[in-house]
């Protein structure tokens, strides 16, 4: 008889520890943080439980103005009973704070949190309409905004209270009075009333994984969760002391990224937060070098600022920076190398996360002997994932790319007055459906690769499609319109409309682009017009907005 072969059992394959091929969820590396179990806590309590040695909490980059870590909780306590006393503020009322970056930001927003009321946060640039629209859909009922927009803002219907840029300011002009009385009035609230965890605290307006923006409900949970998993949890990952950190605030407070850090997290650590009104990168200069700034969190347009910045200025400049995180948008290849050659003595990581995720997902760690730049980090403590093949809905081992959800203590509650679009983006497990398309690799760190959010990022602000298509489609001659987002060097992405046009009519680029400034904020401006005889759309009638971007390509 001849030889008879005998046939090897194919081995399964072997996954790390982090990873269930059963369910496909991936877990934390981390160990899990066990999270506050008394279900009457308030984020502003949490925060000022954490005791530590940090002197100078806020600085204006521009005037030096401060407020010291041992003045913050009275002054938030001042603000929360100024609320009730002179505006009878109540508990669930909401507050919007309609402001650029300043060192009373966080003082007005904590208040707020501290006699049970809600915030709502806006670009200060946008406009009248777009304004209203975010007070009836949240019923604010008071406004807290710059001098230069008070006479504008009148029209809204609601109190506005000018808040100034510095503690100068304050003290010299009377058109800020009554933010005066509300700052260095009386810290006694009386009784206070019962907060729970589960409590809404902040409703933050997204355009979520697609259409118009929606007012993403936070609980006081949430932010304890963003403040614990997210900043506490990072800082508790290096040797050195909080307390000694000095961050530059070029981020939006008004934004969630901002918000997490600036405004919450880093005030229960002692850190120092050197405050710019806007970015600007001669200030951005100034303000590290002047302050000694140990570190700069940023999106991607300041990371190329910074780096350009690097090249032309001395040798002395930059020597205190030790960290620069990037989120906001992903970094890749040369973009990361040109940071990384010319300031060699700055650790680089990046991040992700969501308003919807209240800012938490994951965050690089480099180590003497480990780095992964081009890679947004591993999930935070408490957090889980799935990898989603989004044409046949089964999860994906790492290695492979899909549709990330996430899931864990830190994802909103609901969209406001939405629960159609709620439904769509959280699902009856509680998992988070992004809408990015990402890769977990065999380490676990994750990495993005495209999106399927309709969202343009322009210098660090977010803008929603559907709102600037509405917009578009108001105009009598247009038929039909997309907007997309294009890559910029400068800006990070440009906001290019797609347009059909009522056949015999003359309309121009010029003509469009002026009637689109007229009625949203600057930044949202449509920056190039493309005419076009259709708009490419699925079966179900959904923008497709790949094609749109090939189509663009094609034509540069």
């Amino acid at each position: 008889m001849g030889s008879q072969s005998t046939q090897m059992p194919k081995l399964a394959p072997t996954f790390p520890e982090w990873y269930s091929p059963q369910t496909g969820i991936y877990s934390s590396k981390y160990p899990s943080i066990p999270l506050p179990a008394d279900p009457f806590l308030d984020v502003v309590s949490f925060i000022f439980s954490h005791n530590h040695n940090g002197q100078t909490a806020l600085i204006d980059s521009s005037s030096g103005s401060s407020i010291s870590h041992s003045d913050l909780f009275p002054l938030v306590k001042s603000i929360a009973s100024g609320l009730r006393s002179i505006f009878g503020i109540k508990q669930g009322d909401v507050v919007l704070l309609l402001l650029p970056n300043s060192i009373y930001f966080p003082i007005l927003f904590l208040g707020v949190l501290y006699m049970g009321a809600i915030v709502t946060t806006m670009n200060p640039l946008s406009t009248v309409m777009e304004i209203k629209k975010q007070i009836v859909d949240c019923k604010a009922c008071i406004a807290f905004s710059i001098l230069e927009k008070a006479a504008k803002f009148q029209s809204l219907g609601i109190p506005i209270v000018c808040v100034p840029e510095n503690v100068t300011l304050l003290k010299e002009n009377k058109e800020f009075e009554v933010f005066y009385k509300l700052v260095y009035g009386d810290v006694n609230l009386g009784t206070r009333p019962v907060i729970r965890q589960e409590d809404t605290a902040a409703i933050m307006y997204s355009s979520g994984t697609t259409g118009a923006s929606k007012g993403a409900i936070l609980t006081h949970r949430n932010l304890i969760s963003v403040v614990e998993l997210f900043v506490r949890f990072e800082a508790s990952q290096y040797e050195y002391s909080s307390s000694k950190n000095v961050y530059l605030a070029a981020l939006p407070m008004f934004h969630v990224y901002g918000l997490s850090l600036f405004v919450i997290g880093l005030l229960s650590l002692g850190s120092s937060i050197v405050v710019m009104r806007k970015f600007d990168a001669n200030e951005m200069v100034k303000a590290i070098d002047g302050y000694g700034v140990t570190h700069f969190p940023v999106v991607p347009p300041m990371l190329q600022a910074l780096t350009k910045k690097a090249k032309s200025v001395s040798a002395n400049s930059f020597k205190s920076l030790k960290q620069v995180s990037c989120g906001g948008a992903p970094l890749y290849g040369k973009t990361i190398q040109g940071f990384l050659d010319i300031l060699s003595h700055v650790d680089f990581i990046q991040g992700y996360g969501m308003t919807e995720s209240t800012a938490v997902g994951t965050r690089g760690f480099n180590t003497k002997h480990f780095q992964k730049y081009s890679s947004t980090g591993l999930l935070a403590p408490n957090m889980q994932a799935k990898v989603m093949d989004w044409i046949t809905g089964r999860f994906l081992p790492p290695g492979c790319t899909g549709e990330l959800w996430i899931r864990g203590p830190a994802v909103m509650k609901e969209y406001l007055n939405n629960s159609r679009a709620t439904a769509s983006t959280i699902d009856k497990d509680g998992w988070l459906h992004t809408g990015d398309i990402v890769y977990i690799d065999c380490d676990g760190y994750l990495h993005i690769v495209d999106r399927l959010k309709e969202i343009i990022k322009y210098k660090g602000f977010q803008i929603a499609p559907a709102d600037l298509e509405a917009v578009l489609i108001s105009h009598p001659d247009i038929l039909d319109a997309a907007v997309i987002g294009a890559t910029d060097k400068e800006c990070g992405e440009i906001p290019v409309a797609f347009l059909v046009k009522r056949n015999g009519n003359k309309l121009t680029q010029e003509a469009i682009i002026n009637y689109v400034a007229e009625q949203v904020a600057p930044y949202k401006k449509v920056r190039k017009v493309i005419f076009v005889e259709s708009i490419p759309k699925s079966a179900a009638g959904k923008i497709l907005r790949r094609e749109l971007r090939h189509s663009l390509t094609s034509r540069l």
